[in-house]
């Protein structure tokens, strides 16, 4: 393996200040105006850095970020890139990760996450934290997420093959046009949820929807709750055990539906056949 060459207390300043560079390990360093720094550059460790300008990791290979800082200008701060990994960072600025392979996240918060993680594919989170992230996760897949916190609308919409654990989404429109998804343990709150898409796993969670978890080919719900949730499974093909009362289920197409109560069910025969869904009210003394 070569040795990196050290650089430690640099500014680093003019367009592409590092361009095509590799096997170097950069500490406690500014990256402050032009771009492209570090643009088509491999194999390299940042340790304590700062980024104050545009596009600073674009087309590079095996990339290692820890304690370090994306400011706001620092837009569009890594894509094309394959096998990058942030530890400890705080990422002020939007646009971040798109069309990047390999991607590891680890305690990272995004202030300003707009349009953040895009067709990227191959994406392992822990304990990252999202805020603006109006379409987060767009078209991305192969992603593992566990302990993600996330505020933003229309999150995952067009991904496939997720799994999300143990988190909190404050989100409208998730999980839109989506395809093989997993979550467990989870919170979410928002309207529209899941519609136009294609196995759905929710597992021991709490959900509150207006209208959600409509138009949905093969959804499963196991040891969930609904709180609040209303118009719940329209046109959808679904498998549904839900611990407490459902507020109103409308017009689901298929399946087995069991709660403890349903507060309003709506069946148009002249839209769907109500012979091929199953409900089943426990009782809420169950």
């Amino acid at each position: 393996m070569t040795e990196k060459k050290r650089l430690s207390g640099q500014m680093f300043a003019g367009e592409r200040a590092l361009f095509g560079e590799k096997s170097l390990y950069i500490e406690d360093s500014i990256f402050h105006d032009g771009e492209s720094p570090l643009k088509e550059s491999e194999d390299i460790e940042l340790l304590g850095c700062m980024f104050k300008w545009k596009y600073p990791l674009w087309y590079a290979k095996d990339v290692s970020v820890k304690n370090s800082t994306w400011f706001e200008m620092a837009r569009a701060g890594v894509w094309y890139t394959k096998n990058v990994g942030l530890e400890n960072c705080l990422i002020e600025a939007p646009k971040n990760f798109r069309r990047c392979e390999g991607v590891k996240l680890k305690n990272v918060s995004f202030s300003n996450a707009a349009e953040t993680l895009w067709k990227c594919s191959g994406v392992k989170m822990e304990d990252v934290v999202v805020t603006r992230g109006d379409y987060f996760g767009m078209d991305s897949s192969d992603v593992e997420a566990e302990r993600l916190t996330l505020y933003g609308n229309y999150a995952f919409d067009g991904s496939k093959n997720v799994t999300v654990r143990d988190s909190r989404l404050l989100t409208k429109d998730a999980f839109w046009n989506a395809e093989n998804i997993t979550v467990e343990g989870a919170f979410i709150s928002g309207e529209y949820l899941g519609w136009n898409s294609k196995n759905l796993v929710f597992r021991n969670c709490t959900i509150e929807s207006l209208q959600g978890l409509c138009y949905i080919d093969n959804l499963v719900m196991e040891n969930c709750r609904l709180l609040n949730t209303t118009l719940a499974f329209e046109y959808s093909s679904v498998e549904a055990d839900i611990r407490g009362d459902i507020a109103s289920v409308f017009n689901p197409s298929s399946g087995h539906i069991t709660a403890d109560e349903i507060g309003k069910l709506i069946v148009e025969k002249d839209r769907v056949d109500p012979s091929k869904t199953v409900i089943v009210c426990r009782g809420k003394e169950n």
